[in-house]
């Protein structure tokens, strides 16, 4: 069994561990926790180059409402 000791910061290197990580820190009591690796699902690909660059080229970033009415909504009469 490995030992560690935890730093000023109240941080301990687990072993195996990569940055970025995200751990479930369960509290057993008496000192003892159990952490638990938690898997990040991604919900879609990610786009390529070439999609990202079409995207951005297809709906570019312009207000849909006039200049002078924004300021008239969001001013004070």
């Amino acid at each position: 069994m490995a030992i560690a000791r935890a730093d000023a910061k109240k941080r301990v290197v687990i072993p195996g561990a990569r940055p970025g990580d995200v751990f479930e820190v369960d509290s057993a009591g008496e000192g003892r926790y159990t952490l638990v690796r938690l898997e990040r699902k991604l919900d879609r690909p990610r786009l390529s180059r070439d999609e990202a660059l079409r995207t951005i080229a297809d709906h570019p970033l312009t207000p849909r409402v006039p200049w002078e009415e924004l300021r008239d909504m969001t001013r004070e009469p």
